[in-house]
């Protein structure tokens, strides 16, 4: 592994670039939903800005159908609905060539986010996203864009030398395949692990491009129950320390550190490929993207 090169002291945290790299970071935010919300399509629409990305998440126990039902809503309103694919919540190929076929022909589909899962144990034949990946559905459905997961820290579950040679893998397999892969993040509560990330991928010849995973404003209970539940390691010693800051977001006139220490990378070193960011939206898709818009629109202080 590569060490990361301290990021130097701009005083402000802010950077050289100030508010206008955060502005710039937050351009075109993505955000996350869950099928199940009665609301989040509309919320979506009213908030967001037309053809911005809305991942749907896939929800352990939950029915395909749903997503595909939040997709139509999403594609409808004017968005770009990126439906995440688990593998380990397929029960069959037939119910993935289903699934495909319907994100792709009632909702014009055209990107999908392919995850393990939080399922245990497999639903069906597919332990990983790679083995989802290879079973030639998606070529043969016309979805070329696939987006992977990336960690900035260990896993509680899985060894970081696991989770780097998946990746590997992932990305050997979509690029032989003329596919269009980009990189996700797990969200992470320390962004001298993410800035040393993708240090560390460029430098071993990674190019695809990434977005940042930031949880969105939330009470630091929330943020704590999903940090757990995703098996975030290290970096919740960070939120710990942080709990006032990270409770308070909703209040606060400027984003936060992790926000800013990640655009003042991004302005300083534009050879790392970050493209944006990701939210997270564990304290609402409603709050979440006020808070970044409030923020874009300049109402908010970002230095």
């Amino acid at each position: 592994m590569i060490d990361a090169a301290p990021m130097a002291d701009t005083g402000n945290r802010a950077g050289p670039h100030g508010a206008s790299s955060v502005a710039d970071l937050l351009a075109g935010y993505s955000i996350e939903v869950t099928p199940r919300s009665k609301t989040a399509v509309e919320t979506c629409r009213e908030q967001l800005a037309p053809g911005s990305e809305v991942y749907i998440a896939s929800i352990p126990g939950g029915s395909y159908h749903s997503a595909v039902t939040a997709a139509i809503g999403l594609a409808k309103a004017g968005l770009q609905p990126v439906p995440h694919l688990a593998a380990r919540s397929i029960a069959s190929f037939t119910q993935l060539t289903d699934f495909l076929s319907r994100l792709v022909g009632d909702a014009g589909v055209t990107r999908a986010l392919v995850i393990g899962g939080d399922n245990e144990r497999p639903a069906g034949p597919y332990g990983s996203s790679l083995a989802l990946l290879q079973t030639g559905a998606f070529q043969r459905s016309g979805i070329r864009r696939i987006g992977i997961a990336c960690y900035a820290e260990p896993n509680r579950r899985v060894e970081m030398p696991v989770l780097d040679a998946a990746l590997t893998d992932k990305l050997a397999f979509l690029n032989q395949e003329g596919f269009d892969p980009w990189l996700i993040s797990q969200f992470c509560f320390d962004s001298a692990a993410i800035v040393a990330m993708v240090r560390r991928w460029r430098a071993a010849g990674v190019t695809a491009p990434l977005r940042v995973g930031i949880a969105g404003p939330a009470d630091a209970r929330t943020l704590w129950k999903y940090a757990l539940h995703c098996g975030i390691g290290n970096s919740m010693r960070a939120l710990g320390t942080h709990v006032d800051a990270i409770s308070n977001l909703l209040v606060r006139s400027a984003p936060d550190d992790i926000l800013r220490d990640i655009a003042t990378a991004r302005a300083v070193e534009p050879e790392l490929g970050i493209v944006g960011v990701h939210f997270f939206s564990f304290g609402g898709v409603l709050a979440v993207a006020r808070w970044a818009n409030a923020i874009l629109a300049g109402s908010v202080a970002s230095a």
